[in-house]
């Protein structure tokens, strides 16, 4: 099996892309949605965050306001790394749980987890290849508005957060330009599919 890590920016297409991989056959986790479930479906999580942010965070059926607390800890580095430490071992957990079912179900995959910050992070070294979907930064904006998901200014703070997709390039063993139309960035990851497919089918010994 060849564990894949997939990773972009704001508005980069990195959803797009992994959403054909997908439909290609290729076992996919979204550790970014892994992680928002985490404050819903375990008890553990919620209760350390709400000890750890406060109770402003609930609302009245008892969860936790994710919209509040992204108010919270990205206004506060300090804030942020505390909520990591909180929900990211927790992840990683869930991840290798994934890799470990797909492995032994199928020796030759391509499993792939599509996570945003896995280069901020330091997680992509737990993959076998890193990917990166990567468009001009003028492009992310315009697409972030496009889709009704908040002003200019709303996405250029964002982005402020945000490693530069240019300095990604560099831990990348990949890069998927999707700054062209949507048909180039199909054909762009059909063709790494086929590589991908091929490293995993040698390394399965097939």
């Amino acid at each position: 099996m060849l564990k894949v890590g997939l990773t972009g920016g704001l508005a980069s297409g990195k959803s797009f892309a992994a959403s054909e991989f997908e439909r290609l056959g290729c076992p996919l986790l979204h550790a970014d949605r892994v992680g928002r479930d985490l404050l819903a479906d375990d008890a553990g999580a919620r209760e350390e965050t709400i000890a750890a942010f406060g109770s402003g965070i609930i609302i009245g059926d008892g969860s936790v306001d994710r919209s509040a607390l992204a108010r919270l800890v990205f206004a506060d580095p300090a804030k942020l790394a505390r909520l990591n430490a909180i929900i990211h071992p927790r992840v990683f957990r869930r991840i290798d749980a994934f890799f470990d079912a797909i492995g032994r179900r199928d020796p030759g995959a391509v499993a792939i987890v599509e996570a945003a910050i896995m280069i901020e992070t330091g997680s992509y070294r737990r993959y076998d290849r890193v990917v990166l979907v990567a468009c001009p930064r003028e492009l992310q904006v315009r697409r972030f508005v496009e889709r009704g998901s908040g002003t200019r200014a709303d996405a250029e703070a964002r982005l402020g957060r945000q490693m530069p997709l240019d300095e990604k390039r560099r831990f990348a063993h990949y890069v998927i330009d999707s700054g062209g139309s949507k048909d180039e960035t199909l054909a762009q990851v059909r063709r790494l599919h086929g590589q991908l497919q091929a490293a995993a089918s040698r390394r399965a010994g097939g």
